[in-house]
């Protein structure tokens, strides 16, 4: 998330700080939802500037290179590498994100985590349909699963499947959570949780 308030800067960083910071600020408000939209939004409120469908597309191609480059090179959650160790040949992981689903699949290829996955998904569906079609397709149990996210969509899609959610705090802006949700602050956290190596 923080790279992606990074990108939202930069990408409207020729428009003066005011924008940059609104942009980040729509960013937030509207929460994990498209880029395009984030985008439109932030030209017609912030710019006035309704943009036609192609440069919309090009504002929204720029802003995944910006991403995709910075989200590749970053260093990991803390604990996510021995958690998917613990985790590889014991459960089926799955990868579901706002973000478009060629460009997640890029990132987790490229990482070196597509071992660890069953499958990778993304926009443009949303990710209570994913849940659900991934529920239905693997026989799975939704109280047997666990969906561990850091945005409010993320938690809505495993409510609206039945399956248990674990929430990681924000770093970069408020916590979107309702009080009770269960948290970590990082994936040391969620291994320790989990009893990792603890039990099969």
């Amino acid at each position: 998330m923080a790279l992606k308030e990074d990108a939202f800067r930069a990408l409207f960083a020729p428009f003066g700080e005011e924008v940059g910071v609104g942009a980040v600020a729509i960013n937030r408000e509207m929460g994990a939802v498209s880029r395009v939209l984030k985008i439109d939004r932030i030209h017609r409120e912030l710019l006035d500037n309704k943009l036609p469908p192609d440069e919309l597309a090009d504002w929204a191609a720029r802003f995944e290179a910006l991403v995709e480059a910075a989200v590749v090179g970053c260093d990991e959650v803390p604990g996510a590498a021995a958690l998917l160790d613990g985790l590889a040949g014991r459960v089926r992981m799955f990868v579901i994100s706002g973000t478009p689903e060629d460009e997640m699949r890029r990132i987790v290829e490229a990482r070196g985590w597509s071992r660890f996955f069953v499958s990778v998904h993304g926009s443009p569906r949303l990710k209570p349909e994913i849940v659900s079609g991934l529920l239905a397709e693997h026989g799975l149990a939704p109280d047997e699963c666990l969906f561990v996210g850091d945005t409010f969509t993320d938690r809505d899609a495993a409510l609206a499947n039945g399956v248990p959610f674990v929430g990681r705090r924000p770093v970069v802006r408020e916590n979107p959570f309702p009080a009770g949700t269960l948290m970590v602050d990082d994936m040391t956290g969620l291994g320790r949780l989990m009893d990792i190596g603890g039990r099969p």
